[in-house]
């Protein structure tokens, strides 16, 4: 007698050896590489008799997704920060919604030294100037150091931290602020030092917002924060792009008060928002002191195979009946034929 796999649904490409294992458990719909991901109206359809879903930053999943998928167990974001999930809806609907926490970390950081530095040292332009006709060596493009500067780091959770190790070795003061203030043991051994947001604002010559999406965080990088930057200061943005207000940034940098912004996260993708915008600002896009990545902060080969990997793991848990890794909720049960 056959038995009936369960399906799941991918929403975006994952690696030969992530699809492998994912056919070893169930009937997995994946798509191809040149599709990379697919839009959330064919996802929805697709979903409709899943009983998982490995989900992506691209996705959002809302009481209105969840409404239409009456057998989906558990929908496993290939992610840290789940601001575009409603973790609360699915619990409601009985559904595990569960994280990728760790692997990301590391190569994000990594991204935002390499931000500071590119903005600093006005790497773009520089690349532009070559590629324009180079005639050799000219007194041009001189930029700033972090030797010797103060670092400003907002949001001291993991990500926070594994920025300040990484500066460690560039002979700039690292100060931090965060809701909570970190142990004395801690800030020694990363050699931080703690400051009301006012002041570490004042203080910075380079800024980073490290920071998930929530009420309290959303635009806290505000207008009237950036009118106590100090002038010429650089900030960057590699926790979501809602924490900084973009237009005051932009208004800022046609001002003058900023030395530069760089961001691999924007506010157009935070698609739970009802109001966020459609598109990165064109005034900052147009702007010469400015640096973007396209959401690169996870976009290592083997880290982006690990955290897939991770992600149906937590899949196949919940359909052999065992509570997953990393869940950020506990489902509520459905009572029989009540509606989802």
């Amino acid at each position: 007698m056959s038995v009936t796999r369960p399906r799941v649904v991918v929403t975006h490409w994952v690696h030969p050896e992530v699809a492998g294992y994912l056919a070893g458990f169930c009937d997995a719909v994946i798509p191809s590489r040149e599709e990379g991901v697919w839009p959330g109206e064919k996802v929805a359809g697709l979903a409709a008799d899943a009983e998982g879903l490995v989900a992506s930053m691209a996705d959002s999943i809302d009481e209105v997704f969840l409404s239409g998928c009456p057998r989906l167990r558990v929908v496993s974001a290939t992610l840290k920060g789940y601001d575009n999930f409603d973790a609360e809806a699915c619990a409601r609907h009985g559904i595990w919604l569960t994280i990728v926490p760790d692997t990301i970390i590391a190569p994000t950081a990594e991204l935002a030294v390499g931000l500071v530095i590119g903005l600093m040292r006005k790497v773009p332009q520089g690349d532009a100037r070559v590629r324009g006709g180079f005639a050799g060596w000219r007194p041009q493009l001189y930029g700033a150091t972090l030797s010797g500067a103060t670092v400003g780091i907002v949001g001291m959770g993991q990500l926070g931290q594994a920025i300040a190790r990484r500066l460690a070795g560039f002979e700039a003061e690292i100060i931090y602020h965060d809701a909570r203030a970190l142990d004395a043991k801690t800030e020694q051994a990363l050699a931080v030092s703690y400051r009301s947001l006012e002041q570490a604002v004042e203080a910075s010559d380079v800024l980073i917002a490290a920071l998930p999406l929530n009420a309290r965080t959303r635009h806290l990088i505000s207008s009237e924060l950036i009118r106590h930057i100090r002038p010429g200061a650089f900030v960057v943005n590699v926790g979501r792009g809602s924490v900084v207000d973009e237009d005051a940034v932009a208004a800022a940098l046609d001002a003058g008060r900023l030395g530069g912004y760089a961001a691999d996260v924007f506010a157009m993708e935070d698609w739970l928002l009802p109001d966020r915008p459609s598109s990165v600002p064109d005034r900052l896009l147009r702007h010469p002191c400015t640096l973007f990545t396209p959401h690169l902060g996870s976009a290592v080969d083997d880290v982006r195979r690990r955290m897939s990997l991770q992600a149906a793991r937590q899949v196949r848990q919940v359909l052999g009946g065992r509570r997953p890794d990393h869940a950020v909720n506990l489902p509520r049960p459905v009572r029989p034929g009540a509606p989802r």
